[in-house]
């Protein structure tokens, strides 16, 4: 075995001889990709995880999330999480101080949460638990989470991610990568959903200026 992988990165070496090398790709790892299009391809990609997303503007979030929060009950935020984004009425809205357990979750309807970055390539959310974000058993137990992501905050792919990420890692914070609702198949590959997650995934996706409409995408 040792012989032939030898001898086919011999041929290898051999063909490349003399070849130019290509130069390096000019990606810059944790900056916006270029594409003017990045979140429309977030959207595009979170709805084909059967997720609810919007694009709304930076001052029509709270009815965003109080639309997004009609018919539940009690709703658990994080202890950062912007109080203007909580203008729904007939909300009991639950303040996370960390001494909920599990079973106090499980009877929650729903999480508001930040996020840390959304990558367009995948239309994953990752969530770094920060104090906008809370926990992880926050984002995980509630049956629909409803999260708040900035256009600001959308990076092209994975490795872009990895660079805006670095600081929390550094620092010991746990990180959520969530591409949809929590999703898995049975034995006859039926899908079933809210197993090992919330069941519902409700993205809110803020435009940078004032002039976006809001608008079902």
């Amino acid at each position: 075995m040792i012989g032939s992988r030898q001898e086919m990165l011999g041929r290898i070496t051999a063909a490349l001889d003399g070849a130019e090398r290509a130069p390096a790709p000019g990606r810059r790892h944790g900056a916006v990709t270029s594409s003017p299009d990045v979140a429309a391809l977030f959207v595009e990609r979170v709805e084909d995880y059967r997720a609810v997303v919007e694009r709304v503007a930076p001052a029509g979030v709270a009815a965003a999330v109080a639309d997004a929060l009609a018919g539940t009950g009690q709703v658990v935020v994080p202890p950062g999480l912007p109080r203007d984004w909580l203008a729904a009425d007939g909300v009991d809205v639950v303040t996370d101080d960390g001494g909920l357990a599990a079973d106090d979750l499980d009877r929650i309807d729903a999480v508001v949460t930040a996020a840390a970055v959304g990558v367009a390539t995948t239309g994953t959310i990752v969530l770094d638990h920060g104090p906008d974000q809370g926990r992880r058993a926050l984002s995980l137990v509630p049956d629909l989470h409803v999260c708040v992501v900035h256009e600001s905050q959308l990076v092209g792919d994975v490795p872009e991610s990895i660079t805006r990420l670095r600081d929390a890692v550094v620092g010991g914070r746990p990180l959520t990568w969530i591409s949809g609702p929590s999703a898995t198949s049975d034995i006859e590959l039926e899908r079933v959903e809210g197993v090992h997650g919330p069941r519902r995934l409700h993205v809110l996706l803020v435009s940078d200026g004032d002039s976006t409409p809001r608008a079902r995408a």
